[in-house]
């Protein structure tokens, strides 16, 4: 990959902070199993995405419901209760961010995230106020691994991929970052992801 890096590009959900639709429902679903049932088959990750690519939620319960009437009740609770499902942050990554912030690298982010949920959200984590600027697909409604998504961030950030890091915890996210020419790095843990830094001379 060409060019040097001037600015790194953070993903939120499992980069900086944990995300797990089964903590919604750890109250009135005491059977692990049973959790796993439901956000396999009900509330799922997938049905979720739609929210994260701008589709509203008034339009999207009633839907689900209306598939699943059983489960009326729990399917509500994940639109009165999402910030549940995001426990805290990933250990380390909010020191990685902070250490580059320190250095004066230009940081931004990018998130499949969706538009209703993120006012409660964003003020719990005060490590998002040292982004210049995030990429919310849910307001854009653009979602990554779109093309176009990391188009209109080169945009936003007024610089092109070639000279970003984006950091994304799903592979196919990073491939994509890839191909439209960013470097990139599949985070797994904030130890592989200081390393990757360093040696790129971001930190150290």
């Amino acid at each position: 990959m060409a060019g040097r890096i001037e600015a790194v590009v953070f993903d939120i959900g499992k980069v900086l902070v944990e995300w797990d639709l089964r903590l919604i429902y750890r109250d009135l679903l005491s059977d692990p199993a049973e959790r796993d049932w439901f956000v396999t088959n009900v509330v799922t990750p997938e049905w979720h995405f739609q929210h994260d690519a701008g589709r509203p939620l008034a339009e999207m319960v009633p839907e689900r419901i209306a598939e699943y009437p059983q489960h009326e009740l729990l399917i509500r609770r994940y639109a009165s209760h999402f910030n549940e499902s995001i426990p805290g942050e990933v250990p380390g990554t909010r020191q990685l961010v902070e250490q580059l912030d320190a250095r004066g690298t230009p940081l931004f982010a990018i998130t499949n995230f969706g538009e209703e949920f993120w006012p409660d959200f964003a003020p719990r984590f005060p490590v998002l106020e040292r982004f210049r600027d995030i990429v919310i697909s849910g307001v854009e409604k653009l979602a990554k691994p779109d093309p176009a998504i990391y188009a209109l961030a080169e945009t936003r950030f007024g610089l092109p991929g070639s000279a970003m890091l984006f950091v994304d915890d799903n592979e196919q996210n990073v491939l994509a970052a890839q191909q439209c020419g960013w470097h990139a790095h599949h985070f797994r843990n904030a130890t592989e992801l200081e390393a990757d830094l360093t040696a790129r001379g971001l930190l150290g």
